[in-house]
C-alpha cells in the first residue's frame, strides 16, 4: 500500500530459522520489512492486528507439529499469499513439501541458489496481482482508456493511499489540489461528491479483508481506521443501508467493487473521459501509472 509521496515496505511475517532470517532481511532491504516470529501460533496472533503482504515459512523448521497452525493459516486467512522458504536439501525435506502443500501452501521459492533469493524478493516485493487494489486499478485502466491522465490517477490514487488517509482535504492534498478546488470540480462536471468516491473504496478493502474468517469485523474497523467499531457500523448504514453482519455476508471485494461501478463509474461514463480533477499529476502517482499491473502468477507446487 502506498504512502504520502511514494510506496511504503510491504510487511512479512515470517517463521524462520536464525540463518534464513538474516538473508531474507538482505534480500528484502528497501521493498519489505519482516516480522520473525518464533511459532506460527505467533504469526495468527500477528496477522489479526495488522495488515501483511504475505507469509514466509522455512521447509526447514517446519515440522509436522506445526500441520495444525499452518492450516489454520490458510483457513483463515486465504487472501494473504504464504510462501514456503527452501534453503536446503534434508532427509525430511519432502515430508515437510508435501505437509505445507496439503495443509494449502501453494507457492514454493526454491533459494538453494541466489536466483532463489532474487525470485523471493521480487514476489513479496511487487504487487500482489489477486489484491483487491490491483484489480480495481486494473479495471479503471481497462474501462476508462480514454481518460485524461489526471482523471486516471485520481481512481488510481483511490486504491494507493494508506489507510490512515481517511478525509477528502488530506486526499486533495496528496494529489497537490486546494480541497475547495477539487471538490468544486466534481460539482461542475456533475459527478458525485469526491468523499463519497473516497467511502466507497474504504468499503472496496474492508469487503476483501473481511474475507479472512480470521478478521473480525472490529479488527477490519481499526485496519481501516474508523474511529470505532460502531462508526463502521453507521457508514455502512449510510452507504448502503445494511449492517455489519450482512456487509460481510453479502459482499466480497470484487462484488463491493462492482457496487462502486454501478454507483459511481457507469453513469458517469460519458463525462468521465474529459474529467480533470488535478492540475499536475504528483511524481509517485506518474510512477504508478507507468507501472503496469502484472498478470497473476502460477504457483508452484512442488520442489523440483
Amino acid at each position: 500500500m502506498s504512502s504520502l509521496g511514494g510506496s511504503s515496505p510491504r510487511a512479512i511475517l515470517t517463521f524462520l530459522t536464525p540463518a534464513e532470517r538474516s538473508r531474507v532481511d538482505a534480500a528484502g532491504q528497501g521493498c519489505y520489512t519482516t516480522m520473525h516470529h518464533e511459532d506460527l501460533e505467533q504469526v495468527l496472533v500477528d496477522l489479526r492486528s495488522r495488515p501483511a503482504s504475505a507469509i514466509i515459512v522455512s521447509v526447514a523448521r517446519y515440522q509436522q507439529q506445526h500441520a495444525p497452525h499452518m492450516a489454520r493459516l490458510v483457513r483463515e486467512f486465504p487472501r494473504v499469499p504464504a510462501v514456503a522458504l527452501l534453503t536446503a536439501n534434508e532427509a525430511r525435506t519432502t515430508q515437510a513439501l508435501l505437509s505445507l502443500g496439503h495443509n494449502g501452501v501453494r507457492k514454493l521459492v526454491d533459494a538453494r541458489d541466489p536466483a532463489g533469493w532474487r525470485d523471493l524478493r521480487q514476489f513479496v516485493a511487487r504487487e500482489n496481482p489477486d489484491s483487491i487494489e490491483a484489480i480495481a486499478i486494473q479495471r479503471i485502466r481497462n474501462d476508462l482508456a480514454n481518460a485524461r491522465p489526471s482523471c486516471l490517477a485520481f481512481f488510481e490514487a483511490l486504491f494507493t493511499v494508506p489507510a490512515s488517509l481517511t478525509t477528502v482535504r488530506q486526499f486533495a492534498h496528496l494529489l497537490g489540489v486546494t480541497p475547495t478546488t477539487f471538490m468544486s470540480r466534481f460539482f461542475r462536471f456533475g459527478l458525485p461528491a469526491p468523499k463519497k468516491y473516497l467511502a466507497f473504496a474504504r468499503l472496496i478493502r474492508a469487503a476483501r479483508l473481511l474475507e479472512n474468517p480470521g478478521y473480525s469485523v472490529t479488527q477490519v474497523a481499526l485496519l481501516l481506521e474508523y474511529s470505532s467499531p460502531q462508526s463502521f457500523s453507521r457508514h455502512l448504514q449510510n452507504m448502503l443501508q445494511c449492517g455489519t453482519a450482512e456487509f460481510r455476508q453479502r459482499y466480497t471485494g470484487e462484488s463491493m467493487l462492482d457496487e462502486f461501478y454501478v454507483r459511481l463509474v457507469m453513469p458517469y461514463r460519458s463525462v468521465l473521459p474529459m474529467f480533470e480533477p488535478i492540475d499536475t499529476l504528483p511524481a509517485w502517482l506518474i510512477r504508478t501509472q507507468k507501472t503496469a499491473v502484472p498478470p497473476p502468477q502460477a504457483a508452484l507446487s512442488q520442489a523440483g
